[in-house]
């Protein structure tokens, strides 16, 4: 029987009550204005960092070493200062907010204990890429912007290659999944795609949130497809078989080396501007340190910050496309259109599910769960359910 794709979306947005939708809608808004709140945070730890003098300090101490202690000893500094600054805003954004809406159960001590070890681990490799870029300055000179993408996509080619091997393994408990049905299905679709099977696993995602979610990290021969627990425990096995499907999309359609083209052609333009505007920011900081000078990196830090914030946009549409693809992998080598629309409707409690175009162009990572149902209702009154008859 054919099926009016309209109405079977409304039939799905209808499972979600009044108050579930003002609860999204609240979380979510608040979401955009912390972005705001986050950039302000960020001008005044700056403002701080340099008022303090204290890299002024450390370079003054280690004047006499090398470029690279210096540099990098300044950046580490400044990123571990700069944490502890916006500690109490971390804490409010990541752990208390979350915590309100029901988005964590995560104790605050052992929130507190990780966010030690990723500020550690952010600050080794963070200092690293800081000493990378200082001397990419002094060596390119004064197009050293147009230098910088490859900068930037070797950065996050070897963050990708590491990241789930070495990092993300601190953070939670990476197992394959348990013998039975759901196993059974989701290698079956991985080895149809062609994925290895030991590159399926799943997360103790609920240490950290309550989201309904799943990933692909890394690249290469470190690439994996990962499902939280919470959407093992939370789905049905045609769920679990659409979210696994959605997610091979991603990773057979290679999205992660777009993302890495697209960032690395916009750090160009991000550092081009930074290298414009360096100066004026510098001057209304308080900072004398020229753009080379390490001693600067709070203002250098801040500025393409912000420029990368005003990109967001872009980011996000790319998102969104490869978001869109990987649905439409779900619906074509799977055919499960409702069970990928019932995975989707679990996302609208931390993600508003009927948000405009504009506000989606802004500040949506994801299609909004309406738009993606939508397209999920059309597909299958084309083509049907794999359920169907069953």
């Amino acid at each position: 029987m054919a099926i009016d794709p309209a109405a079977a979306t409304q039939a799905y947005i209808d499972t979600l009550s009044a108050e579930e939708l003002a609860l999204a809608r609240d979380y979510t808004t608040g979401n955009h204005w912390l972005l705001l709140a986050g950039l302000l945070v960020s001008a005044f730890v700056t403002w701080v960092i340099v008022r303090s003098g204290v890299l002024d300090k450390v370079a003054k101490k280690l004047e006499a070493r090398g470029f690279f202690l210096r540099t990098f000893s300044i950046a580490l500094v400044f990123l571990l200062v700069s944490s502890i600054l916006a500690l109490p805003f971390g804490i409010y954004e990541d752990w208390w907010r979350e915590t309100q809406y029901g988005r964590t159960s995560q104790p605050l001590a052992d929130f507190l204990s990780q966010g030690a070890i990723g500020t550690i681990i952010s600050a080794v490799l963070g200092g690293l890429f800081l000493t990378g870029l200082y001397l990419l300055i002094r060596k390119a000179g004064r197009f050293w912007w147009a230098w910088s993408g490859a900068l930037v996509a070797g950065a996050a080619s070897f963050l990708l290659l590491l990241s789930p091997v070495f990092i993300e393994p601190i953070f939670n408990q990476y197992q394959y999944i348990p013998e039975g049905e759901v196993r059974d299905a989701v290698l079956e679709l991985a080895a149809d795609a062609g994925v290895p099977e030991d590159r399926v696993f799943m997360f103790d995602g609920s240490r950290q949130s309550n989201n309904f979610t799943a990933n692909v990290s890394g690249v290469g021969g470190s690439a994996r497809i990962a499902i939280s627990d919470v959407a093992m425990d939370e789905a049905s096995l045609d769920e679990v078989k659409a979210v696994t499907g959605h997610e091979i999309g991603h990773y057979v359609l290679g999205h992660v080396w777009r993302t890495l083209i697209v960032i690395s052609i916009l750090a160009v333009l991000v550092f081009f501007l930074t290298d414009r505007t360096y100066g004026w920011f510098a001057h209304k900081f308080g900072s004398d340190a020229a753009l080379k000078d390490p001693r600067g990196l709070p203002v250098l830090a801040f500025t393409f910050g912000l420029y990368f914030l005003l990109v967001t946009p872009v980011t996000n549409a790319m998102t969104r496309i490869g978001e869109r693809e990987a649905d439409a992998y779900s619906l074509e080598t799977v055919g499960l259109p409702d069970a990928l629309s019932g995975a989707l409707i679990k996302t609208a409690e931390y993600r508003y599910p009927l948000a405009g175009p504009v506000e989606e162009a802004i500040f949506y990572t994801h299609p909004t769960v309406e738009n993606r149902i939508r397209r999920a209702m059309e597909w299958k009154a084309a083509n049907g359910d794999a359920t169907a008859g069953e």
